[in-house]
């Protein structure tokens, strides 16, 4: 027997004036429990919009523990398990008492549905037993203080959250030790499961832990995270209804930047007396020539729509800008005038008075919102300037990347290896680009087959253009459930890979794909002079093409699948057909 040792998060300070413990009556659903006292684990209850029963949480639980006893040795899967997992706390900003916003770890969420800080959850299952079916749940929310009450929102009562949450009983976490107590003696030869000592994760207070040393208790984190993975791996459709919902609103914030950029175009933003001087600009009256106007206007749209937090920092990159997959400064200005690779600086100037004009750019902006805790994950790239149309060249790299995306949702269906669809878009790249005239055939000049589809594709070049994965697994987090889409141990894949092994280095997911997976298919083209550097000079490149197209940046079309029995489902519903887009970001309808 061993206990191994738990993570250590720091606690916030104390609010002046509360006292660190705190006399905990007996509730009526633990009616056996007495008098305990506990230290508590200070922070406001920033959150109105509390999980409801409707939400699958003791689904979820008996899945969870399902994936957990098959990764256990035969002989400990009969035994009883015990899973403790600790809530988010409300963090705080370095060392003072302002609060910083507040979201619920995502395992906890799927198990509980519980938003509440500082809660904690006690599972219980065995097999061979009724708690087969259906395992016991356990929550503890916090008890309100009256410095909650005059601080911040207080969490529920026992009551509301009984309303609130499927647990088969909930209580403060003054009665949890004596609860593990019983769960102990109650299930001798347990074994405990937690998430990994991280900072990743939050911190079970020593309190509780101490329980299972004083009872020698076997407490393992080698299993549950992976089980809380596989899991989530697959959708229910209650979670795909809400990964629906954060798309929808996300779609709709997406069309609002683009349908501003259009009103700009046709000079339909005006100022009205006093804008700016007397007064501050109305949204009505606001334009967008930086990146982080697009991003305002974004997060705007979808906080309006109750969407709490964003799914991540939004990536708003404008001009060769775009070319950097992850830029999320979002910190310049749109180009004006000559674009060079490495421009990013631009002057103050407004195009409220028409003084100025924009150059022909893209505005690449991949940004989602989380809808109950479930993300949407999309990026679409629009044409700024030249009217609200894109650039011939910048046509041209646009439509490459649709027909990438377009081949391959129609290739997606359970049993298709991801690995396959990654490799088709990278064939597609090479034969767009031979096209173009980027990549050179065997019909050009002084060539030969060694510039044959074939032989690029092998040759790797192509992922100096193509360098991330074409997706991932989506759900509670953005780059969802990493170790079981992308096992360490993966039978699935073969070797040698298709291709050249560069074209799988950065994807995040490397499996089949199967029914109730929710994947992103977000293939991209970028002209970025540090991945192009190194095969600058390679006999594939047509280099005086290739200058034409750098200026274009990147692009790179985003949507979210669910993958179905027949195929899949596209959860994005903003449009990406260029002429569509075009029209919209130049006003014409």
């Amino acid at each position: 027997m061993y206990l191994r040792r738990l993570s250590s998060r720091s606690a916030p300070e104390r609010r002046p004036g509360r006292e660190p413990s705190e006399k905990v009556r007996p509730v009526s659903r633990f009616p056996a429990l007495s008098t305990t006292t506990i230290k508590r684990i200070p922070g406001p209850f920033m959150t109105h919009r509390m999980a409801t029963k409707s939400y699958p949480a003791s689904q979820h639980v008996l899945k969870t523990f399902t994936k957990l006893v098959e990764l256990l040795p035969a002989a400990e899967q009969n035994k009883p398990q015990l899973v403790l997992l600790a809530g988010e706390v409300t963090p705080f900003r370095n060392d003072t008492d302002r609060e910083m916003p507040f979201r619920q770890e995502s395992n906890f969420f799927y198990l509980t549905g519980c938003k509440v800080p500082s809660s904690y959850a006690l599972l219980t299952f065995q097999n061979g037993t009724y708690l087969a079916n259906t395992p016991s749940t356990q929550l503890f929310i916090p008890k309100a203080e009256l410095a909650d009450l005059m601080w911040s929102v207080p969490p529920p009562s026992l009551e509301e959250a009984s309303a609130m949450y499927n647990s088969t009983t909930i209580a403060h976490p003054a009665a949890l030790p004596e609860a593990i107590q019983e769960q102990i003696k109650a299930f001798p030869g347990a074994i405990v499961h937690t998430l990994p000592a991280s900072p990743l994760f939050p911190k079970i207070a020593a309190e509780y832990t101490a329980v299972f040393a004083a009872a020698n208790v076997n407490v393992t984190e080698d299993y549950l995270l992976s089980a809380l993975h596989r899991a989530r791996l697959i959708k229910d459709a209650e979670e795909i209804e809400l990964i629906r919902r954060a798309n929808a609103i996300s779609s709709r914030a997406h069309e609002t930047v683009m349908r501003v950029l259009g009103q700009g175009v046709l000079g339909q933003i005006k100022r009205g007396k006093g804008a700016g001087t007397e007064r501050p600009l109305l949204p009505s009256e606001w334009l967008i020539q930086k990146e982080y106007e697009a991003e305002a206007l974004f997060v705007a749209s979808c906080r309006r729509e109750g969407a709490e937090h964003q799914a991540y920092l939004p990536i708003v990159a404008a001009s060769t800008r775009a070319s950097t997959l992850h830029y999320c400064c979002n910190d310049r200005e749109f180009a004006w005038g000559p674009v060079g690779p490495h421009d990013h600086c631009n002057s103050n100037d407004l195009a409220h008075d028409h003084e100025r004009v924009l150059d022909p750019q893209v505005l690449l902006i991949d940004a989602g919102c989380e809808w109950n805790c479930y993300a949407a994950d999309i990026t679409r790239t629009m044409p700024v300037g030249n009217g609200g149309k894109f650039t011939p060249e910048a046509r041209a790299i646009y439509e490459l990347v649709l027909e990438m995306q377009k081949l391959s949702m129609e290739a997606l269906k359970p049993g298709l290896h991801w690995d396959a669809v990654q490799l088709l878009c990278h064939q597609t790249l090479v034969r767009r680009f031979q096209q173009l005239g980027i990549f050179k055939t065997p019909e050009s000049p002084g060539s030969g087959s060694w510039n044959s589809e074939q032989a690029i594709l092998a040759s790797g070049i192509s992922a100096a253009f193509f360098p991330h994965g074409l997706g991932h697994s989506l759900g509670l987090d953005v780059h969802d459930v990493p170790s079981a889409s992308k096992p360490d141990v993966n039978p699935t894949i073969e070797r040698p890979v298709l291709g050249h092994e560069s074209f799988y280095t950065y994807l995040r997911l490397r499996l089949p794909l199967e029914e109730g997976m929710v994947v992103t298919v977000e293939p991209g083209c970028y002209f970025s002079p540090h991945l192009i550097a190194p095969v600058r000079d390679s006999k594939h490149i047509n280099q005086e093409v290739l200058k034409r197209y750098e200026s274009v940046g990147g692009v790179r079309i985003e949507d979210v699948v669910v993958i179905t029995k027949d195929g899949y489902e596209n959860l994005t519903t903003v449009r990406s057909d260029p002429d569509w887009l075009e029209q919209v970001c130049a006003g014409e309808i």
